[in-house]
């Protein structure tokens, strides 16, 4: 693994969380260009590239347009009494093709740019709460620490509107040996205005989640539920009722494209699932053996980035890699 440093300086990142769904609803600083859009996949199932491996286990990627860089989160086995997995939070350069620390002991899984760019989201698992990381300081300041007095299980993964709302969901994959204080549920909720309000606790063990380009589709994989799941988003960043996207086991990070495609990741089969916004599979990729996450980058946001590896046997054994892979339609950097 290339050694870490702390990384000294952070650019002020561009603006990366409004997202379209064709060229009729493209804004000038939104990052789709103008469609129409052909295929997204190069072939039916084409095979992503490794970059590097020797993490121990990576989550959360999402693109700096204006560092021209990727950030994402190395989490390690648990440790104390309660067995709370640390992370870090990195960044790939690819110019250089180096990995630094931007923060050491974040305690982060998934991440997410803020609507001005001047800091990135993080679902905090080590304090079971919603962080976010200033991109020039790397000051930590808490978005959400608890539910009506109650605290999280342990977020997972986070996507944030154009008008600032926060959207995660909260497993509780990483609470470790911690109380539960959600009665035995697992939830998706939104945050606005500093103020956490719920939009469901039945999905059993929610994970990856995103904005469709045009901000009004929420997609939620439900990972023990084999379902990908849709909610209408209202102009406050409120949901309407559920409903059935598409079936998918194992469900984990996903995103979407420019064109509404929806690329989700299964964690058993290292494969990226592609749906189109209908719901229709498009073919998969291929990518190391349990892919967590995936985010678009690169100058033109066509590049797909993928976390993917084999988990630690103990002692921060785990083996994950950074791949990537052009596509065809640019797409979000989360």
């Amino acid at each position: 693994m290339t050694p870490r440093t702390i990384a000294t300086a952070v650019a002020v990142l561009a603006l990366t969380a409004l997202s379209v769904t064709d060229a009729s609803a493209a804004t000038p600083d939104g990052p789709c260009p103008g469609g129409p859009f052909g295929p997204p996949l190069p072939s039916p199932n084409p095979a992503a590239t490794k970059i590097a491996d020797g993490f121990n286990f990576l989550e959360g990627p999402t693109w700096d347009a204006a560092t021209q860089t990727l950030l994402l989160s190395d989490m390690y086995d648990g440790t104390g009494p309660q067995n709370v997995q640390p992370a870090d939070i990195l960044r790939f350069t690819p110019a250089t093709g180096t990995f630094t620390t931007f923060v050491e002991d974040a305690g982060s899984n998934g991440l997410a740019i803020s609507r001005d760019g001047t800091f990135v989201v993080a679902a905090t698992h080590d304090q079971r709460s919603v962080s976010s990381y200033n991109l020039a300081t790397g000051q930590r300041t808490t978005i959400a620490a608890n539910y009506q007095g109650h605290l999280f299980n342990s977020p997972n993964d986070v996507t944030v509107a154009a008008n600032g709302t926060v959207y995660f969901t909260d497993p509780n994959f990483q609470r470790a040996n911690r109380p539960d204080e959600m009665s035995g549920r697992t939830g998706v909720f939104r945050i606005t205005n500093g103020v956490v309000a719920l939009i469901d606790d039945t999905i059993r063990q929610p994970n990856g989640i995103e904005l469709s380009p045009d901000g009004r589709t929420l997609y939620v994989g439900g990972n023990a539920t084999g379902k990908i799941y849709k909610y209408p988003v209202n102009a406050d960043g409120s949901t309407g009722p559920r409903s059935d996207f598409a079936s998918l086991g194992g469900t984990d990070g996903g995103t979407v494209d420019c064109a509404g495609n929806v690329y989700q990741a299964t964690f058993d089969d290292g494969k990226i699932h592609v749906f189109s916004p209908a719901g229709q599979s498009l073919g998969t990729i291929s990518a190391g053996r349990n892919a967590t996450n995936v985010a678009f980058g690169g100058p033109d946001r066509t590049t797909l980035y993928i976390t993917s590896g084999t988990p630690s046997s103990g002692g921060n054994t785990g083996n994950f890699g950074l791949y990537r892979i052009h596509l065809n339609v640019p797409g979000w950097p989360y």
